[in-house]
């Protein structure tokens, strides 16, 4: 059996191997750096394959967030609601910009951010919604750009997770993640379903203003050079990392089938087990037939992530680090309780949902390799212990 990872970077890249070196000779070989033709490229490939007017390539994902936030007429001291169960780049860019976070609970089935929860949050000062489209899925977005257009607010897609997911409306129409909202933001980073191999992220918009104001945040605010129009950052995509995602975006849907394939078989296995609450989809259209969603994409399993119950997730994850089996717990603290966030306008009690997943979730290897030798070693010691 192959080493098991939780993700297998090394596999994915060697049938890309030569297209990926041609690729890196021929940016070498222009010396164009940073903004060169290969981040252009990618751009205009991005942008047919989201469907979306306008996407603006930059440094990273967390950057992403933050330019996409600096892009739109928010003022200091404005209220920005988010979801509490999420990485703290969400909420750290809130902060960061002066902004006000406001935490609130998430669904219990899928993980994402609860609409009774947002609606109870908003208060005269709330100006934008983030939604994170966490681990794979997305968030409710019928019901939040409902929300949104009722109470004139943003909506900021935190897309970092699931790139070429699919969001169908209660019409029937379907749309990829972060093309919802007035705007979205994702992260190349190399373990992401599209990944690079250093830093990269983007944003998306079909917004024509506001794209013109994000792309001269990311450059300095400067759309000619030296003259600065806006206040910006330095964030750019570099033109190495741009290819690298050329080579791979043409395979994205490949990948996130192979990852559904994956998250079926372990849902099989784990069918029975009644210390085990495996991931829910949420689509309507989706076709369950084998275990998990089929041929949709509503769910591309960014991560696996199964809740341990009866208090056996921390004995669990000691059995898996014996047997060599790696795993992810996405998160074990709330970000109501840490220290670079916590408020006292947060009442502990406010988050029911959020409090059990952290004492309960495990993510178990993810990612676009993994065969069914792999899958039956961790599915059978899981049941072996459980049982």
């Amino acid at each position: 059996m192959r080493k098991l990872q939780m993700v297998d970077l090394k596999s994915q890249y060697e049938p890309l191997k030569a297209q990926i070196q041609a690729s890196l000779d021929d940016v070498f070989e222009s010396a164009a750096f940073i903004n060169g033709p290969e981040v252009q490229h990618f751009q205009k490939e991005l942008e047919a394959y989201l469907g979306v007017k306008h996407v603006i390539p930059c440094a990273n994902g967390t950057d992403a967030l933050q330019i996409a936030m600096m892009g739109l007429d928010l003022k200091e001291g404005d209220e920005v609601i988010t979801a509490d169960f999420t990485f703290a780049a969400t909420v750290e860019v809130i902060a960061l910009l002066k902004f006000t976070p406001v935490l609130v609970d998430v669904d219990p089935d899928t993980f994402n951010i609860s609409i009774e929860a947002i609606k109870k949050a908003i208060t005269p000062k709330t100006r934008a919604i983030v939604p994170v489209h966490l681990f794979g899925q997305c968030a409710q977005m019928d019901a939040i750009m409902e929300i949104a257009k009722a109470h004139d607010l943003y909506v900021i897609e935190d897309n970092a997770q699931a790139i070429g997911a699919n969001y169908t409306s209660a019409n029937g129409s379907k749309q990829k993640a972060g093309t919802i909202g007035h705007v979205g933001a994702t992260s190349f980073f190399p373990s992401k379903n599209l990944g690079c191999y250093g830093d990269g992220g983007a944003i998306f918009t079909n917004d024509d203003k506001l794209a013109h104001i994000l792309r001269g945040i990311v450059n300095h605010g400067m759309y000619e050079r030296y003259h600065h129009d806006v206040v910006g950052v330095n964030s750019r995509l570099d033109s190495i990392q741009a290819a690298i995602l050329r080579a791979k975006l043409p395979h994205l849907d490949t990948y996130n089938r192979a990852r559904q394939k994956a998250a079926a078989a372990y849902n099989r296995a784990f069918a029975a087990c009644k210390d085990l609450v495996t991931p829910v989809t949420v689509s309507e259209s989706c076709d369950k037939s084998n275990g998990l969603c089929q041929n949709c994409d509503c769910h591309v399993f960014h991560q696996y992530t199964l809740r341990v119950q009866n208090n056996r997730r921390d004995d669990l994850a000691k059995h898996l680090q014996e047997r060599g089996i790696p795993f992810g717990i996405y998160y074990p603290i709330p970000l109501h309780v840490q220290k670079a966030y916590a408020d006292a306008r947060y009442n502990d009690a406010d988050f029911p949902v959020t409090n059990l997943l952290s004492k309960e979730v495990i993510s178990l290897p993810m990612h676009s390799e993994l065969d069914s030798e792999q899958i039956d070693y961790i599915t059978q010691t899981i049941l072996d212990f459980l049982q």
